[in-house]
């Protein structure tokens, strides 16, 4: 849409501040940790661990942390064994749909978190089921539509992409999410920069916000990712450009 971030590109463009942020690293660990614990560390078999050690490199987290958290994980370790996923559903400012997942050792402090978040920025924690059934589970990977065209993502297709969206500055590559790992592979072999590859839920229909329920929304995505239990949040708004370039810039 002409003039508006989807989640997605909104996704992307924060990336680079949150990088800088002090706490990614202990939640990408975490992610490796229960990849590792539920599905084992071999890299190569476990698709779930493949995608977060993949995702700890690009944002330059050092091996030596990866392969503690992958060791944290296969190993006897308390700590690894507390940690468990949970999902919450809400609404934020112009019944957007919000879906958070979250890594924790004490379901009920995240919950009351969670729920705090929303209250605080004119959002409502929802019952289970109630947005879920918006989103669905895919890969996706972003090359850099400024530098290439949808004819340069050619490789992704042959290698099982399901889908590819061009917008002016980034190219996303969506697939099945067993098939994400093959398909970076397929277009790093074919040359291609990858930004970024992850397993996320992508939100089978958006609503549109206006300027003031779009910085409300921002400002409760951001409000839910600095709690230190949350790994992802995902929503279905789409926002003004200027908007976002305004409040997350």
């Amino acid at each position: 849409m002409s003039g508006h971030s989807k989640w997605s590109s909104i996704k992307h463009k924060k990336g680079a501040a949150d990088a800088k942020r002090g706490k990614l690293f202990s939640k990408l660990a975490r992610a490796i940790i229960v990849a590792a614990r539920d599905g084992g560390g071999d890299v190569d078999g476990n698709p779930t661990l493949a995608t977060a050690v993949q995702k700890a490199k690009d944002a330059s987290m050092p091996k030596e942390n990866i392969q503690r958290a992958i060791d944290r994980g296969t190993g006897a370790s308390a700590d690894a064994a507390a940690i468990e996923q949970v999902s919450f559903e809400g609404y934020g400012p112009g019944g957007a749909a919000i879906l958070v997942d979250a890594l924790t050792d004490n379901r009920n402090r995240t919950t009351a978190d969670v729920r705090l978040a929303f209250t605080k920025h004119e959002g409502s924690l929802g019952e289970p089921g109630s947005v879920a059934w918006i989103f669905e589970k895919r890969g996706v990977v972003t090359v850099d539509g400024s530098r290439y065209g949808e004819d340069d993502v050619i490789a992704a297709i042959d290698a099982g992409a399901e889908d590819v969206d061009t917008g002016d500055d980034q190219i996303e590559v969506y697939t099945s999410p067993g098939d994400l790992e093959q398909v970076r592979k397929a277009l790093e072999a074919a040359g291609m920069p990858i930004e970024s590859a992850e397993q996320t839920m992508v939100a089978k229909q958006t609503v549109e916000l206006d300027s003031q329920r779009a910085r409300q929304a921002l400002r409760l995505v951001e409000a839910l990712e600095d709690l230190d239990d949350v790994s992802r949040v995902s929503a279905n708004f789409d926002i003004p450009e200027d908007v976002f370039a305004e409040v997350a810039g």
